[in-house]
């Protein structure tokens, strides 16, 4: 199918899933268009392909970029999910290559992950830094609407999927040292990743419903009985994990058809704290697309 690109004009899609290491393009999708979205925090990680699937539109991005060119740190992501919510995207499914932190959760399981410990010292975590301050709830970061749908996909594929989960989220790109390994474990931690924090913030903050398939690919090197964690042997185990979660985003995709409103999507019903009266023509524009259903309650509301 040839591909298209567009600039202008963006086309809408609904929902969205977002590659980790190792998923950089998803089968399945037709009338594929490469979209170049530019955002007011800068450029996303790649071009965002739009196709159809079952009749609905479905946007893919890459996380690392096509041909993994960006590491965790480097990753852009408010211009990732910003990028996203222009199209119109109101759900997200994302997908993370993680190692296990115990024992019963194996090389090639996959776990869906309901918590998060931010770990990371480096990066952008809210699109609100210029003009207006905004805290959105975050005790329950995954959407458990998305999540129970993953499980779902999860168990029509021959793969062990494990529920719930508390991910803790490493700045990288170095994996963890012994010291912290066994740290991480005293907390009670399942797996270990690099790249959810701060996108399920984001996410969040964008009124977006956000779930997490995570891919494990080896036991975090706090395993004595297990060779340290080495880029080879998890690449190894990422590829046949990628093949399943294809499989298991396929499914998940049926099964989220005709949802309905959910409470992620007015995340910041009450979270804005400045007021939108007074902000100035150019943040309007900044923040437009994140804040238009609350931009639109302000306008009806001086009507009145």
């Amino acid at each position: 199918m040839p591909i298209g690109r567009t600039t202008v004009n963006l086309p809408k899609a609904d929902i969205a899933i977002i590659g980790g290491s190792g998923l950089y393009h998803m089968e399945g999708l037709t009338r594929l268009k490469e979209v170049q979205v530019t955002t007011p925090f800068g450029k996303p990680s790649d071009a965002i392909m739009v196709g159809s699937f079952e009749g609905r539109r479905i946007a893919f991005l890459a996380r690392h970029g096509r041909g993994h060119r960006t590491s965790p740190s480097g990753i852009n992501y408010r211009a990732n999910i910003h990028a996203l919510k222009s199209l119109g995207v109101s759900r997200v499914f994302s997908v993370s290559a993680v190692g296990s932190m115990k024992k019963n959760i194996r090389p090639g399981d996959f776990v869906l992950p309901d918590q998060f410990i931010d770990r990371t010292t480096q990066r952008l975590n809210t699109f609100f830094d210029q003009g207006i301050v905004a805290h959105v709830a975050f005790a329950d970061p995954i959407c458990t609407t998305l999540s129970s749908i993953l499980y779902k996909a999860s168990r029509r594929v021959s793969v062990k999927v494990h529920r719930p989960g508390t991910y803790i989220c490493i700045e990288g790109p170095q994996f963890s040292t012994r010291a912290e390994s066994l740290l991480y474990r005293t907390w009670g931690v399942d797996v270990i990743g690099m790249t959810n924090i701060p996108e399920a913030k984001l996410a969040r903050e964008a009124e977006l419903c956000y779930a997490t398939l995570a891919l494990v690919t080896d036991y975090d090197c706090w395993h004595e009985t297990e060779e340290t964690v080495s880029v080879g042997a998890i690449l190894a185990i990422m590829h046949k994990n990628v093949e399943m979660a294809k499989q298991v985003l396929h499914h998940a995709l049926q099964l989220s058809k005709d949802l309905g409103p959910c409470a992620c999507h007015t995340a910041l019903e009450h979270a804005v704290i400045s007021p939108l009266t007074r902000i100035s023509p150019a943040l309007k524009k900044r923040y437009q697309v994140l804040l238009q259903r609350t931009l639109s309650s302000t306008r009806q509301a001086k009507k009145r």
